[in-house]
């Protein structure tokens, strides 16, 4: 029998409402545990690696990260920069192309690293995500050495997507921990 791991939540940019499928997993299962940044709006690349450090430091057992939009390529910078050995998994759901997005609070966070990840993950990406194209998808996929699962059309897989509780996301997750 394996230990439960502790599932990090990583929301991005603007943080995730009470109506998205993260924030309604943190409510349905104690297991779940979201990383509070301190500015949701005004991400700075570095408070949010210490953060994130800070709190995968703090669980005593294993940890699967479970990241959406920024909180993507915030696993992308840490898992570049930091250890990440306690880490067992991510599911990276609808990482943005902030590098072409044109957004200036972001700018921080490009160059979006490219290097495989030191655990096993899964990219989850729609067909008409405003934030990035399936083509880039599978390329952050490819490059980080996840598996990537095309979700059909549903946005930014975000509250405006209406996946509710979203059961085929913790289908996915399961994958990643079982």
């Amino acid at each position: 029998m394996t230990t439960q791991p502790i599932f990090l939540v990583l929301p991005g940019y603007e943080g995730s409402g009470p109506e998205h499928w993260q924030s309604r997993w943190e409510a349905a299962d104690p297991a779940f545990r979201r990383v509070e940044q301190a500015d949701w709006d005004r991400p700075v690349l570095s408070d949010w690696l210490d953060v994130l450090d800070e709190a995968v430091a703090a669980q005593p057992g294993p940890v699967v990260l479970v990241a959406h939009s920024l909180g993507c390529v915030l696993v992308a910078h840490w898992a570049a920069q930091r250890s990440a050995s306690a880490v067992a998994g991510a599911l990276l759901v609808a990482p943005p192309d902030i590098e072409r997005a044109g957004v200036a609070e972001l700018a921080g966070f490009c160059p979006i690293p490219l290097k495989p990840l030191p655990f096993p993950s899964i990219v989850v990406a729609s067909s008409d995500d405003p934030w990035c194209m399936p083509k880039r998808s599978q390329q952050f996929a490819a490059a980080w050495g996840a598996r990537l699962v095309e979700a059909g059309a549903y946005g930014h897989l975000n509250s405006a997507s209406g996946l509710g509780d979203w059961p085929a996301g913790r289908e996915l997750l399961a994958q990643l921990h079982d």
